[in-house]
């Protein structure tokens, strides 16, 4: 089995198919399902998340699991920014309610903060930062967006987080509404990858080349 070159600072399966099936067949010599791990596999623990901005927490991910293992290292972050609250809950949005990952609680809340505010001015955006780190000591940050307003009720199974009360600009439905594949290819986080793809491809590369 060939050894790992690039590791996710994540765990979470979807993701890591989500950045296999981004690179397969971009790099010479890659084999995307077993040189590209997640962050169990790669043996790295689970780095705090304690900056103040999307791009800061991606980049220390990135950079402390690099350090750990030796290897290429990706990691994001992401969350809502809401405009008629300067951006919040923003980092902050996993645990906007107080408790992480409460994803029925957070919406709760955010729609309770907005009840009164009209449809024109409920603006928000996902973001997503996504960076690279090498062993080396090279650093790249690319940021995704999409833009979008919020509903005032939650529709749609699919997705997750803040998913089932936010309209993608000029979709016409939620994002929850969405198929796993339509939201993978408009959403932020493939944004934001896509943008990092050509730093990814070189230091894969130049891992792949030792």
């Amino acid at each position: 089995m060939s050894k790992p070159v690039l590791v996710l600072a994540s765990r979470n399966q979807g993701k890591l198919r989500e950045l296999r099936e981004l690179l397969r067949g971009q790099v010479p010599g890659l084999d995307v399902d077993t040189q590209v791990v997640d962050a169990a596999t790669a043996g790295a623990g689970d780095p705090v998340e304690d900056q103040v901005t999307f791009q800061g927490n991606a980049l220390k991910k990135a950079r402390e699991i690099s350090a750990s293992t030796g290897l290429v290292a990706l990691a994001d972050d992401s969350g809502l920014s809401v405009d008629v609250l300067g951006g919040a809950p923003g980092i902050f949005s996993a645990r906007w309610s107080g408790v992480h990952g409460n994803d029925e609680a957070n919406i709760d809340l955010l729609l309770g903060q907005l009840g009164d505010i009209a449809a024109e001015h409920r603006g928000a955006q996902f973001v997503c930062a996504a960076a690279l780190a090498t062993p080396q000591g090279e650093e790249h940050v690319e940021l995704g967006k999409v833009q979008g307003v919020l509903r005032t009720e939650r529709s749609g199974e699919h997705g997750f987080g803040y998913d089932p009360i936010f309209e993608p600009a000029g979709a016409g439905k939620t994002m929850a509404e969405h198929t796993a594949e339509e939201k993978n290819a408009i959403s932020h986080r493939a944004r934001a990858f896509a943008a990092l793809l050509p730093a990814i491809i070189d230091a894969v590369g130049k891992a792949l080349a030792k």
